[in-house]
């Protein structure tokens, strides 16, 4: 008798479909909430992902749960794209490639607060952990073209993401995300070692 209630108490491993819709709705709600506006529903994520709206609620019984797995995503996506381009591209052109991945994640960001009106009830751990992990994913990139001499080595990570999370509120028109890419491409640009 104990051996059946020790195998009923154990978790049972997500069906292949449940983890495959999970994923098709976290892509979908990135996509839709970065595009903002009236359309950024749950009707709508639901629509793209292919799936119903009852199976959104499944995975994601509230909106505040389904926009904290959509940034915890993008989050990780940043935190794992800062370690593959340190291994793989030049520093100053990793340091790029990786703020402007940053700059569709404040898309969707900015996408789910208006849409979703969170603002005011966005989890203070989200942001803590949100911030932990890209101060040391642009850290990461930082220091690798601070140690090339490719870059000023009085600068700090946070000084890289408040520059970038400054241009992005700053502009509310449509274009915005091409502004800030030219823009902090015009930041980095200052930061390059003259050689």
């Amino acid at each position: 008798m104990a051996a059946r209630s020790a195998t009923a108490a154990a978790p049972r491993k997500p069906r292949s479909d449940s983890i495959r819709n999970r994923e098709l709705l976290l892509k979908a709600a990135a996509k839709v909430f970065s595009a903002g506006g009236p359309e950024a529903s749950l009707e709508a994520v639901a629509k793209r992902a292919g799936v119903g709206i009852g199976t959104l609620y499944r995975h994601f019984p509230t909106r505040e749960a389904l926009f904290e797995a959509v940034y915890r995503r993008e989050v990780d996506e940043l935190g794992d794209l800062a370690q593959r381009l340190a291994q793989a591209s030049a520093p100053v052109d990793a340091l790029r490639q990786w703020l402007r991945a940053n700059i569709q994640l404040v898309a969707t960001k900015k996408g789910m607060l208006a849409a979703l009106a969170l603002a005011a009830h966005r989890p203070p751990d989200l942001y803590a952990y949100s911030f932990e992990r890209l101060t040391k994913a642009v850290g990461l990139l930082l220091e690798r073209a601070v140690a090339a001499r490719d870059i000023r080595a009085d600068v700090k990570p946070e000084d890289l993401l408040r520059a970038l999370v400054g241009l992005s509120y700053s502009y509310d028109r449509p274009d915005w995300q091409a502004t800030v890419t030219r823009l902090m491409d015009v930041f980095v640009d200052g930061l390059v070692v003259k050689r």
